[in-house]
């Protein structure tokens, strides 16, 4: 991990961009000096180069460079805040917070986090930081080349892109908080479309990482080939309840769903599934819900949360038990605990929410895992769903969802057929809780993880 600090602390190696730390220290010296009672100064750098191939060709790229920082003040109980991208205006962004706490309610809970150890995980990768926009574009070419190379019946692609980013971030507070760290990434995306007659047939695939050597980019390529070929074909079928594997980039997208329920300001304002659910059984007891901070080459990964605060492993649900809500400083005072290391933001430009970190589920018991290559055989008949449209649009109050999907038709524990023009229906909390099975094939998708789910009596429309 590449750690920063102040003083006997450790320094970065020389990057693509310097944060001064002293900005920010000066920053919080400054505003306390001006009579605010507590100070946070959140700084981010960052360097991104992005590329999409078309017919082994550049189509467009990008590499761009950011930097910005944001001043939190708590002032007489009230909360400031104001951020610049500009070193120079750091006198008037204080101004600004200050002006803006003169308008705000008091607020009892206000706080910022003290000093704690922090995780030490592998974030950085030197080839990431390092790579050359030569090296860059080859890969994403190698990308589109391999979809192509698969089968004559795929036809055309889209999207065939690449991202490379490295980002520096320093959290300084009045409070003895004085920390930094190093970050990269990378990310690579496709989508192929298969044609044989008159059908035509889109795959999908994506992979991201924090280490360049996690992405095989000729095996995004092949998968998305291959996602669009095993659906040529399709046929309908009729309606009914039956058994449904969800493919584990489906699953990912219902737990995608899920997870801003786990937020604690979700449930503190009402809009949470789990709201009134701490201690209960909320799905299959056959099923864990891990939080993780700490997983390595993971996006959600990093040393501490946007606050500060340590990140770690939560068990957030256990055998199908809510053990926990996620929460950042503001959130746990406020319900009187303490904060789960999930303070996130989406920028320098804004104040730390709640969220996830790496969020995954895994079976509570070995005997409950089906290996991927014997899923079929488990259910004997029922539809594989490798693909799901508008699951986004699920209500994420009531959880009820109708979504149109694209799949396979599995009789006698062998595919039958693909599948089209289907419907699948339910509610989240009551799909999640009829889970039989799970797959060993777990994956991420950005920062959440699912494998394949065996549900039974699903309504299925057609």
């Amino acid at each position: 991990m590449h750690l920063l600090r102040f003083g006997n602390r450790i320094l970065p190696p020389p990057l693509i961009m310097k944060i001064d730390p002293s900005l920010a220290e000066e920053i919080v010296s400054k505003a306390l000096k001006g009579g605010i009672d507590q100070a946070e100064v959140f700084v981010k750098s960052v360097k991104n180069l992005s590329l999409e191939i078309k017919d082994q060709a550049v189509d467009s790229m990008n590499a761009s460079q950011a930097f910005g920082y944001a001043v939190r003040i708590i002032k007489d109980g009230r909360f400031g805040f104001s951020y610049s991208t500009a070193p120079e205006d750091a006198d008037s962004v204080i101004r600004n917070a200050l002006e803006t706490a003169k308008y705000a309610d008091k607020d009892e809970y206000l706080d910022l986090p003290g000093p704690a150890g922090v995780a030490d995980i592998e974030i950085f990768d030197p080839a990431i930081n390092e790579i050359s926009e030569g090296d860059a574009i080859g890969n994403v070419r190698l990308l589109e080349r391999s979809v192509y190379e698969t089968d004559s019946r795929i036809r055309k692609v889209r999207k065939a892109s690449g991202s490379f980013t490295v980002s520096e971030a320093w959290i300084v507070n009045s409070k003895y908080v004085e920390l930094g760290y190093v970050s990269t990434s990378c990310s690579a995306q496709i989508m192929a479309i298969a044609e044989e007659g008159e059908e035509s047939r889109i795959g999908w695939d994506f992979d991201a990482s924090r280490f360049l050597r996690d992405i095989s980019f000729e095996n995004i390529g092949r998968n998305a080939a291959a996602n669009a070929l095993r659906l040529l074909g399709s046929r309908k079928i009729k309606g009914g309840k039956a058994h449904v594997i969800l493919d584990n980039a489906v699953s990912v997208e219902f737990l995608g769903i899920f997870a801003p329920s786990l937020s604690s300001e979700a449930v503190q304002k009402g809009k949470s599934l789990l709201s009134g659910k701490l201690g209960k059984k909320v799905i299959s007891e056959k099923i864990n819900m891990i939080d993780s901070g700490i997983l390595s080459g993971r996006l959600g990964s990093r040393p501490f949360d946007d606050e500060g605060v340590p990140q770690k492993e939560k068990m957030v649900i256990a055998n199908g038990v809510l053990m926990t809500y996620l929460y950042n400083t503001y959130s746990a005072r406020k319900d009187g605990t303490s904060s789960t290391g999930n303070a996130v933001r989406s920028g320098f430009s804004s104040a730390p929410s709640v969220g996830v970190t790496n969020l995954l589920i895994e079976a509570v018991s070995k005997s409950d895992i089906v290996p991927k290559e014997s899923l079929f055989g488990s259910i004997g008949r029922g539809l594989y769903v490798v693909d799901a449209m508008g699951v986004h649009t699920a209500n994420p109050i009531t959880g009820d969802f109708s979504v149109g999907v694209s799949g396979i038709w599995i009789e006698n524990g062998n595919m039958k057929h693909p599948v089209k023009e289907v419907v699948i229906s339910g509610n989240i909390l009551e799909f999640f809780d009829r889970i039989e099975a799970i797959g060993d094939d777990l994956r991420f998708y950005g920062n959440i993880g699912a494998t394949s789910l065996i549900i039974p009596d699903v309504d299925i429309s057609a």
